[in-house]
């Protein structure tokens, strides 16, 4: 029989040249079955196979891995300059400075209201399914994590109102080369600020062969990250293939209640993004995941947002009609500050562990976790694993140990490619929302 598609009749050479031509001009599609391919060859690997002994195993897994390392290296490369860039070029390259000063205030309340909504939901989701309650504390809860008395009167000396001053000023880098070097995301963005304030004030004539400058080193990162993307759907299957021969079926079955809460809590605050987008950016919700599907997907298998910068960007320029005055200063800065999922993915954790060690939480605990999370997400780096390291500094407020982040360091990497796609899908949301604004202020 021939095969039809559409009532069309394709022989089977000619029906082979049309998927192959169909996948070809889909990057999601190639990226979808890289990732099922990936998974489906990692839950394999995982159950270590008689055939094959565990020290050529590891060695499998890592040349099939390679290519997806090979393209965050790459991207890692470039993920500097072009946010510095990026930065500089939104706010001195932009149509006027007075943007600038209406847009700061307002992202600033935008992402402050944004973070405390949905870490309120989480919060309230969390203690209504108890995830705690179904793990057995006395088996998993080792000497070196028992809670130290003293813990918590140390974090609250630590961080009383005096010491917020010197907070603030630490933000600012004493050494602006040595952020570059060391990857510090949040120095080097409020770096680019200042720098790109001070060329919206001076002359023209003297701002503008730098700002040529740092337009020719947007241009040069993005010409890589073509190049770069050509990798993308075998990236994704040796990712995929490495997280999931890593992370095992028995380890997602034993927190399958905490991850199914997670999962909930990331559900949520898509559901407050698409609401955002209906009544605040009037954007239609459908016409908006076909644009970012690619990046989403991309976010998802490399868990870095910082990683798909580059994409965010050309997605939200070139598929969304985004201005690039509002997506070039929007993105980079969301990239450290608009960290929605990392910040429920913390909360969730922070108050599971609490459950899981049998601490009752009152209000003003409770409200200590939400402001401690919403600093911690913003210092958060966007690199795979960093969410769960920073979750000592949330655990340290309510006297856990550190150490404790063992009982959710096997799913980790598991939930931080979904809370990863949770935040580059609020940047892009805050560009749309802001580029209504932009949209009347031109108006």
């Amino acid at each position: 029989m021939i095969p039809t598609i559409g009532g069309r009749v394709f022989p089977a050479k000619e029906l082979y040249e049309y998927l192959q031509s169909f996948v070809q001009r889909r990057l999601w599609l190639r990226v979808l079955i890289g990732m099922v391919l990936g998974v489906a060859f990692g839950a394999y690997f995982s159950t270590q196979p008689s055939w094959i002994s565990q020290e050529n195993l590891d060695s499998l897994v890592s040349w099939i891995s390679f290519p997806g390392n090979l393209f965050i290296r790459i991207v890692q490369m470039i993920m500097i300059p072009l946010m510095f860039t990026s930065v500089v070029q939104g706010i001195a390259g932009g149509d006027s400075a007075d943007h600038l000063k209406k847009f700061g205030p307002k992202l600033l309340l935008y992402y402050l209201m944004t973070t405390s909504s949905v870490l309120i939901l989480a919060v309230i989701l969390v203690n209504i399914l108890n995830p705690g309650a179904y793990m057995d504390a006395t088996s998993l809860i080792t000497p070196d994590m028992a809670i130290d008395p003293n813990a918590v009167k140390n974090t609250e000396a630590q961080t009383n109102l005096g010491n917020i001053p010197t907070m603030i000023i630490d933000l600012l880098p004493a050494n602006p080369l040595q952020a570059l070097v060391s990857g510090d995301m949040l120095s080097i963005v409020i770096f680019a600020v200042i720098i790109g304030v001070s060329l919206a004030n001076i002359p023209s004539d003297t701002a503008v062969p730098l700002l040529k400058l740092m337009y020719s080193v947007q241009e040069i990162t993005m010409a890589i990250t073509r190049w770069a993307m050509k990798l993308t759907p075998i990236a994704v299957f040796g990712l995929m293939c490495q997280v999931t021969s890593t992370v095992g079926l028995e380890t997602i079955t034993g927190l399958s209640m905490f991850l199914v809460t997670v999962l909930i809590g990331l559900l949520l605050v898509v559901v407050v993004y698409s609401c955002i987008l209906l009544f605040v950016a009037r954007i239609n919700i459908r016409r908006f995941f076909i644009d970012a599907k690619d990046t989403l997907l991309l976010a998802f298998s490399v868990a870095s947002s910082a990683a798909v910068m580059p994409l965010t960007l050309k997605t939200a320029e070139e598929k969304m009609g985004i201005n690039p005055s509002v997506s070039r200063f929007i993105i980079p800065i969301g990239v450290s500050l608009n960290m929605d999922g990392t910040a429920v993915f913390q909360a969730i954790a922070t108050i599971f562990i609490a459950q899981v060690y049998g601490l009752e939480l009152d209000l003003i605990t409770t409200l200590i976790i939400i402001t401690t999370t919403i600093l911690a997400s913003i210092g958060t780096p966007s690199a795979p694993g960093a969410g769960v390291i920073v979750l000592g500094s949330v655990l340290g407020t309510i006297g856990i140990p550190i150490t404790a982040i063992a009982l959710i360091i096997g799913v980790d990497r598991l939930l931080g490619m979904f809370r990863t796609s949770v935040n580059v899908m609020g940047d892009l949301v805050t560009c749309q929302v802001f580029n209504r604004f932009h949209e009347e202020i031109k108006e």
